[in-house]
């Protein structure tokens, strides 16, 4: 599955959803976990009101299960959610990168959580598909 992170270092989740410029996109599962781009956002992105600057940034998830970010404002998540991908705000901005990633395959290998199975059901075809 693929795991998004805003950033404006590459190695914290230090920026705003709206607000980032890159966003890094890496693919997991319970073997590792493996960078795959960086996504990057031109254009006025300051807090304006503008919800439609943000579209680029939804398409462009659209193939991700999760998207780690510092902030995220209520109407992005709910259309985050919409299109299947699951806002989750970091612990704070000098969260790292690998330390969640390491985290996530770990918990992979065991029972992950309730949230964490339904994001990965999204994206997880069954037999019948």
């Amino acid at each position: 599955m693929k795991i998004a992170f805003t950033t404006s270092d590459r190695v914290h989740i230090n920026a705003h959803f709206g607000w980032a410029r890159e966003i890094d996109v890496y693919e997991i599962s319970d073997e590792g976990y493996q960078f795959l781009e960086t996504l990057k956002f031109e254009g006025d992105l300051k807090e304006d009101g503008n919800e439609d600057k943000i579209t680029p940034k939804l398409d462009a998830l659209v193939d991700c299960t999760i998207v780690y970010v510092a902030a995220i404002g209520g109407s992005a998540a709910a259309r985050l959610i919409k299109k299947g991908v699951t806002p989750v705000k970091a612990k704070s901005e000098t969260e790292e990168i690998s330390e969640v990633l390491t985290k996530l395959v770990k918990t992979l290998k065991g029972n992950p959580p309730p949230w964490l199975r339904k994001a990965l059901k999204q994206t997880t075809p069954n037999f019948a598909d």
